[in-house]
């Protein structure tokens, strides 16, 4: 039999596409950079940091929907990733404000003594003068970006193989990865962890080597990246929940007991999930962050991955879609919300100002959501294409009333 085009078994990915490819070519045609200036620099990097919360999304969604971990970290790989990449941009623009400076020195500067003043620069803030060990290749670009998806890869990885050899589910493995989130974040408050401590990396949003490009230009060009990934990301993930890897990995989530009976290696399996999330949701790091222009270690706080499951549930979990559109929307309004645009609602006594209960409101419409439409903002879309859930009626665990599995089932 020949196997079906991606596009046929996953008809979304053509609408994810070219709902992309329409949005980005809109703002860039009303930005101030390229278009008619009607959407404003700071509404284009909010959009563009969008993206890369709903490639987060999707990350989630392909651990929690399609794999049925709850990970509560999954911001900790995102933080990270943004951290690789802000030791370059920190470090390249450091250097090239202190070779400036040293330039009318009588005697030029060595390569160490300018290392040296580079450190200082980065690091007198905490006291220190050295470059610790973990900035040993924040000279190279090439590095930092082998090293965004290396990093919480290998994190992931080892992290995952403890886990999952030892066979820890369910709300045990949930605790682990919100412990694992809040140990790391906690290293690196202290400020000899090598990553300057509570001030974290700052003036990430200036591109070294693109000084003269203005940030109207350098926010559609993270737009478009960001876009990209995206979409690169949302067809690896179609191609992997569509084949036999998916339907795997999704007996896992609704029976992993009965798919470790039938040979396959589950904890395999879990493992490269787990992993390559982690490497996703990592470059959605390393693309958030210059466009945020800081990162510090409050960014990997537990309530960050609660607030990107909480997303995902909106959205809709077991939908690659769903995860993106929870994302975006509740995005978008949090901007809209906490930014100061949303009218006050006058109340007899009182007066509600959305800054202060926005996020009462997002926890009452996660509640809300699991109680009465489990299945998010993708169920709607699910009705209208007309996508029904498969009907499972209650079957004997067994050939025959007799058999083994039905006798354990009534222990």
């Amino acid at each position: 039999m020949t196997r079906q085009p991606l596009i046929l078994r996953n008809p979304s990915v053509l609408v994810v596409l070219a709902l992309l490819a329409v949005f980005t070519l809109a703002v860039t045609l009303l930005s101030q950079a390229y278009g008619s200036g009607v959407v404003p620099t700071s509404t284009v990097k909010i959009l563009g940091k969008t993206l890369c919360l709903a490639l987060a999304a999707l990350a989630m969604d392909l651990v929690w929907g399609y794999l049925g971990i709850l990970s509560l970290g999954q911001m900790a790989f995102f933080a990270l990733g943004g951290y690789m990449i802000g030791q370059w941009l920190m470090y390249a623009r450091t250097e090239a404000i202190v070779a400036a400076a040293m330039a009318g020195n009588p005697i030029p500067p060595t390569a160490q003594e300018l290392r040296e003043a580079v450190a200082n620069q980065i690091f007198g803030v905490v006291g220190s003068s050295e470059l610790p060990l973990a900035w040993a290749f924040a000279h190279s670009l090439t590095a930092q970006l082998v090293l965004v998806v290396a990093v919480p890869g290998l994190l992931a990885l080892a992290f995952g193989w403890l886990a999952f050899r030892s066979r820890v589910n369910g709300v045990y493995l949930s605790i682990l990865t919100q412990a694992m989130t809040l140990a790391l974040a906690l290293w690196l408050f202290q400020n000899d962890s090598g990553f300057r401590g509570n001030n974290g990396l700052s003036g990430l949003q200036n591109i070294p080597g693109l000084d003269g490009v203005p940030q109207a230009t350098l926010s559609v060009w993270f737009l478009w990246a960001s876009a990209a990934a995206l979409a690169l990301c949302y067809v690896l993930a179609a191609w992997l929940v569509s084949g036999k890897f998916g339907s795997v990995i999704r007996a896992i989530r609704d029976d992993e007991t009965r798919v470790r009976f039938l040979g396959y290696p589950v904890e395999g399996f879990k493992l490269v999930v787990f992993t390559l999330a982690a490497m996703i949701t990592a470059v959605a790091g390393a693309l958030y962050y210059p466009q945020a222009g800081i990162i510090n270690p409050a960014e990997l706080m537990p309530i960050a991955s609660i607030y990107l499951a909480v997303w995902v549930a909106i959205g809709g979990r077991g939908r690659l879609y769903g995860a993106m559109i929870g994302a975006i929307a509740v995005s978008l309004l949090s901007s809209w919300f906490t930014g100061g645009r949303a009218p006050d609602l006058p109340l007899p006594g009182y007066t509600v100002k959305w800054v202060d209960w926005w996020q009462v409101a997002l926890g009452l419409s996660f509640v809300l959501v699991t109680l009465f439409a489990p299945k998010g903002i993708a169920g709607i879309f699910d009705r209208l294409a007309g996508v029904l859930p498969p009907r499972r009626h209650g079957r004997d665990l067994g050939p025959g009333q007799g058999a083994l599995q039905e006798k354990e089932a009534k222990a």
